[in-house]
Parts: C-alpha cells; sequence; structure tokens
C-alpha cells in the first residue's frame, strides 16, 4: 500500500475488446458458410482473416497474442506411458496421409 493507503489495483489480464460490425446478410452467410467448413465460429473466422490480412501487410502487432484456442485439448498420453503401436509423435498426421491445414482458430 501507498502512503495515502490507496491499493494499487492488480494487473488484469488482457481483455478480448467486442465490436459491434454491421455486415450485408449475403456476406454474413458467405462467412458463416466458410467458417462452418473450417469449423470456426463467424466469429473465429472473421478474427483469423484480420490477423491474416494485418500479417500479410506487415501490421500485425508483435504482442498480439495467438488466437485463443477453444474446445477439448489433444490427447496424448500421460508421460512415461508408451504410445500405440504405429502411432505417430503427437501433433504429427498418421503414416500415408497429407498433413492437416490449421485446426480451428489456428493461424
Amino acid at each position: 500500500m501507498s502512503e495515502q493507503g490507496e491499493r494499487t489495483p492488480a494487473r488484469q489480464p488482457q481483455r478480448r475488446k467486442q465490436v459491434l460490425l454491421r455486415l450485408d446478410p449475403l456476406i454474413h452467410d458467405a462467412l458463416a458458410r466458410w467458417a462452418d467448413d473450417e469449423l470456426r465460429s463467424a466469429n473465429a473466422q472473421i478474427e483469423f482473416l484480420l490477423r491474416k490480412a494485418l500479417s500479410e501487410a506487415g501490421r500485425l502487432p508483435r504482442g498480439a497474442g495467438a488466437i485463443p484456442r477453444r474446445g477439448r485439448p489433444p490427447k496424448e498420453p500421460p508421460a512415461g506411458e508408451p504410445r500405440g503401436k504405429g502411432e505417430p509423435p503427437a501433433g504429427e498426421p498418421p503414416t500415408g496421409e497429407p498433413p492437416r491445414g490449421p485446426g480451428p482458430g489456428g493461424g
């Protein structure tokens, strides 16, 4: 506490901004279909596209954190437990399958 008895507020984790966005209904429908194809929400798809555009334009801030991952975490065997026979290391596609693109919310 300071001399005047005031408490310094604890630093709050960075909160996500909420923005009201008005879109043409046809644009929203197309965006929602695209998001559904990539297993994302429309909101996550908008953020993904904005981050991609900012990055390509060289305008993505250095301090911008990654898009928060949603949903269930990936399954991994407990430490020290062997993987099943022929099972690839965590995060790698099974043999014979091409690598998949970024998952939901990834970029």
